[in-house]
């Protein structure tokens, strides 16, 4: 019987061990990520998002061996910011594991002209994406990321 509440106690010693301030701090410096990708066209937003990200920050979204670097991604950001106006991107789930945080979001927007070739015509679209986030020193230092585009396509498409 005296086993169960010392058994209880390691636990949740365990679980307060794993909700550190370190894990509070990655959290939000990849909320800083989601806040920028809601505002691509900020300055304010982009140097919140530059100062959470670690000097040699990768963005891997396929496995061609192209990354992207931090400069070269809020530029195509920047772009997107003109094509899709009231872009917004929404953390729906975050995990945190190890040195990793893992983000289910979703995006939505209204592209006010052609979307990858596809015309909308003012249609609006809701898209599932998954990211895993690598922290190195409280800034993140690599993002694996697949989104839904084409689910977006076909929703401009009307299909």
């Amino acid at each position: 019987m005296h086993r169960v509440p010392t058994l209880i106690a390691a636990v949740m010693f365990a679980m307060a061990a794993m909700a550190s301030p370190a894990a509070a701090d990655n959290a939000a410096a990849v909320r800083t990520f989601y806040d920028f990708l809601s505002n691509p066209g900020s300055k304010k937003h982009a140097d919140k998002v530059r100062a959470n990200l670690t000097a040699d920050w990768q963005s891997i979204g396929d496995y061609s061996g192209k990354a992207k670097g931090a400069e070269g991604f809020i530029a195509q950001l920047g772009g997107f910011s003109k094509r899709i106006p009231d872009l917004t991107w929404k953390v729906e789930e975050m995990l945190e594991v190890g040195d990793r945080v893992i983000v289910r979001g979703r995006a939505t927007g209204t592209p006010n002209g052609p979307l990858f070739g596809v015309d909308g015509k003012g249609k609006a679209f809701e898209i599932m994406s998954i990211d895993i986030h690598t922290m190195k020193d409280g800034k993140v230092a690599k993002t694996y990321h697949v989104e839904d585009w084409s689910g977006a396509l076909r929703q401009l498409k009307g299909k």
